[in-house]
């Protein structure tokens, strides 16, 4: 495996010194490249496949039917797609305006004053700010800094690595936590409704309200001189339980349906949910933790904020729900703990790309 002992510079640096062409760490493979194109343009195509919207306003009525209808479609989107644009989810668009402007504001000081709040990937310090070690076989990097910390459970707060400004980052950023916490809850009780279980039994095998960690990372992609050849995100899939993400209404995410890149529409006062693959392993495969990668441009800075929703490393042991698994539908996936799950994505994934050398 490829490591470097100290910091590639910060990608944000390098996008503001007038560079006309990327380092070639930051240059794809020949492979990746053939799907790359100008996210502006695959943005405004309305042909294809697209990421579902599920409106939530009915996902607790009292009417049996509406409420049922509502849960049915985030299900399908679940097994389907694996992704989803949730709107009327109950977080004011008031607040979550509150939090892009709080992180925006902190990537737009000086680079000298986020890196009072670096991270040090090395010693495994990991919360803070930073730029993506090469950590694959290829030693690529990706078109990204990014500022990472656990934001629930309060009592496993780092504040010291919160940042100071603007003032009311750690407000709103707590307060978005403690509301989006409540929207967990309420989607993993319709997935495992979903499934045919207890409502509150998908919420019990991820470690339930003390276990549970919700961890924030802000994506900053600057503007790229060669968006055709880098990637903000390389192709992966989220090792959460669930991921949600706000953006800055700029274009990038695709995801890997049915063989081809589809570009997620900018959906107002939405949030995109990722089921990860906690759940799908949980689900024994119905739900899908879908393949999916960031582009970069040249006209507009990219930022999201998403807030990954991860089990504790070594408590629990992963393996499909029993009552899900049966003679006609075997486990598909071994028993691992999140740590051991982590640790053989990572040595899967240098194996394909020194197999691939």
């Amino acid at each position: 495996m490829v490591t470097v002992s100290e910091a590639a510079p910060r990608v944000e640096a390098l996008s503001s010194s007038g560079i006309k062409s990327i380092p070639k760490e930051y240059v794809r493979t020949k492979e990746e490249l053939i799907s790359i194109t100008n996210i502006f343009e695959e943005e405004k195509k309305e042909e294809g496949p697209q990421v579902p919207t599920i409106d939530l306003k009915d996902i607790n009525s009292d009417d049996e039917f509406v409420r049922n209808k509502c849960r049915q479609q985030l299900k399908e989107a679940a097994i389907e797609w694996g992704v989803m644009h949730l709107v009327n989810h109950g977080i004011s668009d008031e607040l979550i305006e509150r939090v892009k402007i709080a992180g925006e504001a902190f990537f737009n000081q000086p680079i000298e004053e986020k890196e009072k709040y670096a991270n040090k990937q090395e010693s495994g310090m990991i919360q803070g700010y930073g730029s993506k070690l090469a950590n694959n076989a290829c030693g690529q990097l990706e078109w990204e800094d990014y500022f990472f910390h656990l934001i629930f459970p309060e009592e496993k707060r780092e504040m010291s690595i919160w940042p100071k400004n603007p003032s009311d980052y750690t407000e709103v950023t707590a307060e978005y936590a403690r509301l989006l916490r409540g929207l967990v809850s309420d989607m993993l009780s319709t997935l495992s409704l979903g499934l045919g279980l207890e409502e509150g039994r998908l919420e019990k095998e991820v470690g339930g309200i003390e276990e549970l960690a919700l961890q924030m990372k802000i994506n900053y992609y600057p503007k790229c001189p060669q968006p055709e050849l880098a990637l903000g995100v390389e192709a992966h899939t989220d090792v959460s339980a669930l991921t949600f993400i706000l953006h800055n209404m700029v274009p990038g995410l695709q995801l890997f349906y049915q063989g081809k890149w589809v570009t997620a529409k900018c959906v107002p006062n939405s949030i995109i949910m990722h089921v990860g693959d906690t759940v799908e392993i949980l689900s024994n495969g119905k739900y899908k933790s879908i393949l999916h990668r960031g582009l970069v441009n040249k006209e507009r800075v990219r930022i999201s904020w998403a807030v990954f929703c991860e089990p504790p490393k070594e408590k629990i042991i992963l393996k499909p729900i029993p009552e899900v698994v049966s003679e006609a539908e075997p486990a598909m996936f071994p028993p691992r703990t999140f740590a051991q799950h982590m640790q053989h994505k990572l040595f899967r994934k240098t194996q394909d790309e020194l197999l691939s050398k």
